[in-house]
């Protein structure tokens, strides 16, 4: 009978785990090559995965980059109305858009919300402060870390928003959390960006500048991608924030 009542809960645990990891973000890490200091969540962009940002970390040239580990998640696999219901990693479903506007799917940038969340979460359980923790995103990414970011219930040590806008702007006057009501922000954007227009980008900056945050803007003549005069910048502002 004992044997019986062992084995039983050694089966429900089971299920409990693996239905943790199906909640969970697959990643690809880059640990820190000497004392683990600070970590980097870089979340990618609409139809591409973790590898997108990979070789990024060797192009920053940080000076303290023995110490930082970068984790770079895969978004999970789901149906984008605009782009006729094609299956692709995204962290929320894009219902309809034009130019300067996009409908979203604000349940599917929660539920993304909760596994970013997570992932924040493990770094401090492994002994990482949240003021050590830097979020950064593309794109959709660039979306949910400043909707994830601003909204934690820790103080963070800074986020980056790359070529990207806020559709839960209006949303964040009644969401904000104090602890991030002073993390600095740095906004940058292509001036010749054709799939996120920078008017969208721009008015993100000009919304949260409004409402006090300590935030930075940045414009390139690019398309919808990075340049290295952005990379050396971004660069620069971690370099400010991880000392």
């Amino acid at each position: 009978m004992l044997y019986f009542v062992k084995n039983f809960l050694l089966f429900i645990l089971g299920l409990v785990m693996t239905q943790q990891n199906a909640f969970a973000l697959e990643s690809i890490e880059i640990p820190a090559t000497s004392a683990h200091k600070y970590s980097v969540i870089w979340l990618h962009g609409l139809g591409a995965d973790g590898h997108d940002f990979e070789n990024i970390v060797s192009e920053l040239h940080l000076i303290d980059s023995s110490s930082i580990k970068f984790i770079f998640p895969h978004a999970p696999i789901q149906k984008i109305t605009v782009n006729h219901g094609a299956e692709m990693r995204a962290w929320y479903d894009i219902l309809s858009m034009n130019e300067l506007t996009r409908e979203v799917d604000f349940k599917g940038i929660e539920h993304s919300t909760a596994l970013i969340n997570k992932l924040i979460q493990k770094e401090i359980d492994n002994g990482i402060p949240s003021k050590k923790i830097l979020l950064v995103g593309f794109s959709q990414g660039g979306v949910l870390a400043l909707h994830t970011g601003l909204r934690f219930n820790k103080p963070l040590a800074g986020i980056i928003a790359l070529s990207a806008y806020l559709p839960t702007l209006e949303n964040l006057k009644t969401e904000r959390t104090e602890v991030n009501n002073h993390t600095p922000i740095f906004m940058a954007h292509g001036i010749i960006d054709s799939v996120v227009a920078i008017e969208t980008g721009k008015a993100a900056f000009d919304g949260l500048k409004a409402m006090g945050y300590t935030i930075q803007w940045h414009d390139y003549i690019m398309e919808h991608s990075l340049c290295v005069e952005e990379i050396e910048q971004i660069a620069g502002f971690v370099n400010t924030i991880f000392k």
